[in-house]
């Protein structure tokens, strides 16, 4: 029997477990596939002939061919993550009796700190879009867009996914994250006044039977790719100097949001975050201002050699 034959069915039953039971996203899933089937390529090559012939070895050897492949870090320790849910539920079933890529370990991974986009450039930059939002339908889609992005901190697949239901009348807004599961978030003044606006104008694109809140100019679901599109355009109209996406407008929302509060916890519920580990990361980011807080209150600061010293600089 072939790689194929015997990977293809427990591979479709795990999709089907991710799918159904999980309620993984269709991006998770579709990820997942194309993760296993390169595995069960590899496999193929490798000339396994059964389930219990893929062992610790072997999964160590295929994580070191995509490393040499020129794989970044990130993508391996993806790989391992997939592979070791694809394992778990074949233990889960009985058909093995150990997880073959539990003890593998990837290529040490550098976390990188978030790129923020700082507080009054990003102001600056979202009235200068308001002010075009008035005279172009477009450009009122995008401002509300990218209101909302930063006003409630979503994912964009959060953000692609919203229904026009999903608005409340109180300023409040139910979103689907991670693992589909609901979290209400908060909308600010002007994000709601963007929103406003767009819905205003929504019905000159969208019919009455679609139900996405942000539609293309031929009324369907704006696409997650002409998402990020628009984001880079208004950057350029709206004079940011620097590359904006999605991701970077969150990591703006979560980090401004702990400079003025410090609540943590806070933070990780607003932004969906299952644990606190992911959101402390933020706080490396907030080590500069709690610097300055210090050096400006504390009675004693002005003795740290470090600020006297920068005070003699000429």
């Amino acid at each position: 029997m072939t790689t194929a034959g015997v990977l293809a069915p427990l591979v479709a039953e795990y999709l089907g477990h991710l799918t159904h039971e999980r309620r993984s996203s269709p991006h998770t899933v579709a990820a997942t596939r194309r993760d296993l089937d390169a595995f069960a390529g590899y496999c193929g090559k490798a000339g396994i002939q059964h389930l219990a012939q893929i062992d610790g070895h072997m999964i160590r050897a295929y994580i070191a061919a995509q490393h040499r492949a020129g794989r970044q870090p990130v993508s391996l320790h993806r790989y391992l993550s997939t592979l070791r849910g694809f394992f778990r539920w074949q233990l889960r079933q009985g058909r093995l009796a150990a997880n073959p890529a539990q003890a593998i370990r990837a290529p040490k991974l550098r976390r990188r700190l978030p790129e923020v986009i700082a507080a009054e450039a990003l102001n600056q930059a979202l009235d200068r879009g308001a002010a075009v939002a008035a005279d172009d339908p477009l450009a009122a889609r995008d401002q509300a867009v990218i209101e909302l992005f930063y006003s409630a901190g979503l994912r964009l697949a959060e953000l692609h996914g919203l229904d026009q239901a999903a608005l409340t009348t109180d300023g409040e807004l139910t979103v689907t994250g991670k693992g589909r599961k609901e979290r209400v978030v908060m909308v600010g003044g002007p994000a709601r006044k963007a929103l406003d606006a767009w819905l205003r104008l929504r019905e000159r694109y969208a019919g009455a039977a679609e139900p996405a809140l942000f539609v293309s100019t031929r009324g369907r679901r704006l696409s997650r790719a002409a998402i990020a599109q628009r984001l880079r355009l208004w950057a350029q109209r709206s004079g940011l100097a620097v590359p904006l996406h999605p991701h970077r407008l969150r990591h703006s929302f979560a980090t401004h949001l702990l400079e003025n509060s410090g609540d943590l916890r806070a933070v990780q519920e607003l932004l969906g975050h299952a644990h606190l580990s992911t959101t402390q990361i933020y706080t490396h980011l907030d080590w500069q201002r709690l610097a300055t807080v210090y050096d400006a209150a504390h009675p004693r600061a002005r003795k740290r050699p470090d600020a006297d010293a920068k005070s003699r600089k000429p």
